[in-house]
């Protein structure tokens, strides 16, 4: 995480979202008011597809098995139809 204060972050605005979007950089402005994050739009929908995958119960449960599956148990790729 990349910290700075809101006056440093006004003059490297662009060199920040460059940061965020090329490195997935998380920027963390600091002001007196509280902090505010910038994080790319790529990072963002991860964020908000992985909360919605964690808040179904069945559908999460079922990562967690195939997670845990050893690989002996699962199918070779070539053998997926998709």
């Amino acid at each position: 995480m990349y910290n700075t204060n809101v006056t440093n972050a006004r003059a490297k605005l662009y060199e920040l979202i460059d940061m965020a979007i090329d490195d997935s950089e998380v920027i963390n402005i600091s002001t007196k008011n509280g902090n505010a994050i910038i994080i790319s739009e790529a990072d963002y929908n991860s964020l908000l597809e992985t909360l919605y995958l964690s808040s179904d119960p069945t559908y999460k449960q079922s990562l967690i098995d195939g997670k845990n599956t050893p690989l002996s148990e699962c199918i070779d790729e070539k053998d997926v139809s998709w």
